[in-house]
């Protein structure tokens, strides 16, 4: 863990290089240090049908959740919010200087007693990857 699940608006596609914020998030996922590398997981789902405030189709959003195992302190948690939501707006700050656009985040505990998890990731990581 954690999971970085990107929803947001189609019409940000032809603005926002989607794959390259996931890539993004992942480096900023890294930097906070709270995170176990192999464990970071960063995907983006379209929204292709959306009604937003006064229904201008010229509207954008993003929401970035993040859902992680507890036992995290809340400081840390809060340091690694902040950062990852800075490089957030950094990488969407020139879209957002040109079109209508609005961004949040979540950040959530998952209880680790209802969350099995397994995998080979840790087997196959190369020595010097970010």
């Amino acid at each position: 863990m954690p999971h970085f699940s990107i929803e947001y608006s189609a019409n940000l596609d032809d603005i926002v290089d989607i794959a390259k914020l996931c890539d993004a998030l992942r480096k900023a996922a890294i930097e906070t240090g709270v995170f176990p590398l192999a464990g970071i997981r960063v995907r983006a789902f379209r929204a292709d049908h959306v009604s937003i405030a006064d229904g201008d189709p010229q509207h954008g959003f993003l929401d970035l959740v993040i859902r992680l195992r507890e036992g995290r302190s809340q400081d840390a948690k809060e340091a690694a919010a902040a950062h990852v939501f800075k490089a957030l707006e950094a990488f969407l700050e020139p879209a957002m200087a040109e079109h209508s656009i609005a961004i949040s985040m979540e950040m959530r505990d998952i209880d680790a007693q209802l969350s099995p998890k397994t995998g080979t990731i840790r087997d196959h990581l190369k020595k010097d990857a970010t």
